[in-house]
């Protein structure tokens, strides 16, 4: 069943899922309830957050990711693009899914008002595609620095089609130094 307030849409993986809820506008401006616990419930997505997170990119290139916290702070997380434009990855870390080590991605940005929903058990990471994007998203586990992992973003094993090349992206020198697919599959705890 779903709420008319909130548009959901399945990724090819089917537990990632584009969330895009009504927008009113006129010549005022708009408005629009970016987050309503009901209503992604109506839509199939039962979710409480505990934190927002929001991040700032000056460049394009920008990547962060690809990340994820083990359990018991696992986190489901729903991403929203303030300004500007990003490619947005879901890695599949859940060991017992059909979609086991697949990803899903999509571009997002301000204007088309569309949310990702990322579920517990996926690493997560983007690229900034324009200047001065602006991300928000919210998370369901607080974050827990002994429970934070990563995996090397531009791991060819992982077959995840990046729009750039790897020697353009702007990285932290955390994400530069995380370990490889196959380092971290055998021992994902999800």
């Amino acid at each position: 069943m779903s709420d008319p307030r909130v548009e959901v849409r399945p990724l090819s993986i089917p537990d990632v899922k584009l969330v895009r809820p009504r927008k009113f506008e006129d010549r005022r401006g708009f408005f629009s309830e970016t987050w309503n616990q009901r209503h992604l419930a109506a839509a199939g997505i039962d979710f409480e957050p505990v934190q927002d997170n929001h991040s700032l990119s000056v460049e394009p290139g920008v990547v962060r990711g690809l990340h994820f916290q083990i359990p018991p702070f696992a986190q489901a997380k729903l991403v929203r693009v303030l300004k500007g434009r990003l490619f947005d990855v879901a890695l599949d870390l859940r060991r017992d899914s059909p979609s086991f080590g697949e990803h899903a991605v999509v571009e997002l940005d301000a204007a088309s008002w569309w949310q990702l929903w990322v579920p517990a058990g996926f690493a997560h990471g983007f690229v900034t595609l324009e200047p001065d994007t602006e991300v928000f998203y919210k998370v369901d586990a607080f974050y827990a620095p002994e429970h934070d992992r990563s995996i090397f973003w531009a791991d060819p094993d992982l077959g995840i089609d990046w729009p750039l090349d790897a020697s353009a992206a702007v990285l932290s020198d955390k994400d530069r130094a995380q370990p490889r697919w196959s380092e971290v599959r055998g021992s994902l705890p999800f």
